[in-house]
C-alpha cells in the first residue's frame, strides 16, 4: 500500500564521490584493518571525482529545462551533499538553465549517524569491537544501530516524517534532495508504504552522484528510475572543490 502523497515529482540524488568513500575503498582493496578518519562526518569533503560527478550532475539537472527543474530543493546538512549542489548548481549555470528553486537544509537529510564508530572503516569495526562487528553481520544494517548511532529503519523513520511534511507543504510542486545513500534507501522504503519490503541489498545499490526518481499522480508516488548514473558517462574532468556554500 503505497503512502498517500501529493508531490508532483520528487528525485533523490546521492553526493559525489567524498574523501570517505575513497579512503574506505582503498582500506578495503590493501586489506587496511585501522582505517579511521579524523574530524566529524559532517565535514567529510568531495574527493577529486567527486567534484566530476558533481558537475556532470549539473549537466543532467541543466537538460531538464526551465519546464522539468525543481521548484524546491532540499539538501542534507553534511559538506559532500551541500558542495554538491552548490556545484551542479554552478554548472547548471555556466549551461544557461540553473533553477530558480530555493534551497532549504534539513537535519532529517543526514547520513546514518554511526555513533561511536563514526568514520570508521568496516574493518576497523571488526579490529577494535569483534563482538559489535559479529552483531552487525547477524543482524545486518537494517535492524543494527552501532551504540550511539542508527540502524537504516532508523533513517527510514525520519525520512517518513520528511515526506508526511512535504505532502502537506508542497503539494503538486517537484522537488530535489541531495543526501546519502542511507537517506536514499529510506525514502525508497518510505514510498512503498505499508508493507514494504526492506530494499534488497542495502546502501550498495545507491552509487555515488545517482539519480532516483519517483512521479507523482496527485495522490501517490510511482517509482521511475532508482540509482541511476547514465549521466556520469560523459563526466568531465575533475577540478578543484569550491568551499562550501
Amino acid at each position: 500500500m503505497p503512502a498517500p502523497n501529493r508531490l508532483a515529482e520528487l528525485t533523490a540524488i546521492r553526493h559525489g564521490r567524498s574523501e570517505a568513500n575513497a579512503v574506505f575503498e582503498r582500506a578495503k582493496a590493501d586489506g587496511v584493518t585501522d582505517a579511521v578518519l579524523d574530524g566529524g562526518d559532517g565535514d567529510v569533503p568531495l574527493a577529486a571525482a567527486g567534484v566530476a560527478q558533481a558537475t556532470a550532475l549539473g549537466a543532467w539537472l541543466a537538460g531538464l529545462g526551465t519546464g522539468g527543474g525543481p521548484d524546491l530543493v532540499l539538501c542534507s546538512p553534511y559538506r559532500r551533499a551541500r558542495d554538491t549542489w552548490v556545484l551542479m548548481r554552478r554548472e547548471a549555470a555556466r549551461l544557461g538553465r540553473a533553477p530558480a528553486a530555493p534551497l532549504l537544509l534539513d537535519e532529517r537529510l543526514r547520513d546514518r549517524e554511526m555513533g561511536v564508530f563514526e568514520l570508521h572503516t568496516p574493518a576497523a569495526i571488526r579490529s577494535r569491537a569483534p563482538a559489535e562487528a559479529a552483531r552487525r553481520e547477524r543482524l545486518g544494517d537494517w535492524l543494527y544501530r552501532p551504540p550511539g548511532g542508527e540502524s537504516l529503519a532508523d533513517v527510514a523513520l525520519r525520512v517518513r516524517g520528511l515526506l508526511a511534511e512535504l505532502d502537506a507543504a508542497a503539494p503538486g510542486q517537484r522537488v530535489l534532495i541531495v543526501a546519502h545513500d542511507a537517506v536514499v534507501v529510506g525514502l525508497r522504503y518510505a514510498i512503498d508504504g505499508i508493507g514494504a519490503r526492506v530494499p534488497p541489498g542495502g546502501v550498495a545499490i545507491v552509487p555515488n552522484a545517482s539519480v532516483s526518481r519517483w512521479t507523482g499522480d496527485g495522490t501517490h508516488l510511482r517509482p521511475v528510475q532508482f540509482g541511476d548514473t547514465a549521466h556520469l558517462d560523459e563526466a568531465p574532468s575533475p577540478q578543484a572543490c569550491p568551499p562550501t556554500a
